[in-house]
């Protein structure tokens, strides 16, 4: 089996591919590296499962070199790092391509491979990041937006009468308390943001239809909010890291 490793901001997805699909996934709090908590879960995860290969994206520089050094140390694996360099199944037209991160690059490769051009993915972490690959299949660039925690947490951080709000469905646009209220704006604002952002997207590829792919933490949340979405993929991530591999092995175990 092939180790598939996604390291973010807040959180840390693992996967496990064998054949032609990821067959296990779990997470692990991307700060537990540091402690080596994180190691000690993957290690009961992976259990005693054969690990043939292994790759990774980071988007937290300084958390690499452990994650390598966990691998090497319970595998005896050099996992594949997914960058520009190492990139297979997607051509690149952007100025510094060494610039554009890990995740974003697997999303764009597995939307790619599943949906065609052009298509856009909607990654609701975080951040929210828009990626883009045009009629072509190039990645051509894309969007960063603030995502909805990080616009409900800066409320909460910066006023001293809004309070911490955890983020869920709601059923009426006008609050009845401060909490419905931030809870209504986040809910029910945030699609109207999404899909401006897609149709300028649109307009700019001169397309009369974009399939938009989502994935992330609540991207589940939004996606019956937001007309556009043609598929919700929550391993999107893991299978372009999937199919990395399998670029460059010709397998995934």
């Amino acid at each position: 089996m092939v180790l598939l490793i996604d390291i973010g901001n807040t959180h840390t997805h693992i996967g496990l591919a064998g054949g032609d699909r990821v067959v296990r996934q779990t997470e692990v709090r991307t700060r537990d590296w540091w402690t080596g908590r994180a190691g000690r879960e993957l290690g009961r995860w992976v259990g005693r499962r054969r690990i043939d290969g292994a790759v990774l994206a980071s988007v937290v520089p300084r958390v690499t070199p452990r994650v390598r050094a966990v691998v090497r140390r319970c595998w005896g694996l050099r996992p594949l790092e997914l960058n520009a360099a190492t990139l297979r199944g997607l051509e690149l037209d952007y100025p510094r391509p060494e610039t554009i991160g890990a995740d974003r690059l697997a999303n764009a490769v597995a939307a790619r491979h599943r949906f065609g051009a052009p298509v856009v993915v909607v990654d609701f972490g975080t951040a929210v990041t828009f990626d883009v690959v045009d009629g072509r299949g190039c990645y051509v660039g894309g969007v960063i937006a603030p995502g909805l925690a990080a616009m409900t947490e800066y409320l909460h951080e910066r006023t001293a009468l809004l309070p911490r709000i955890r983020l869920r469905r709601c059923t009426r646009v006008v609050g009845r308390s401060t909490e419905e209220a931030m809870l209504a704006g986040a809910y029910y604002g945030y699609p109207g943001l999404v899909e401006a952002i897609l149709e300028r997207i649109r307009k700019e590829l001169r397309v009369r239809r974009l399939p938009v792919v989502v994935t992330g933490g609540y991207a589940e949340l939004m996606a019956g909010r937001i007309r556009r979405i043609r598929a919700l993929c929550p391993d999107l991530t893991l299978e372009g890291l999937r199919l990395t591999w399998v670029a460059h092995h010709g397998t995934a175990g």
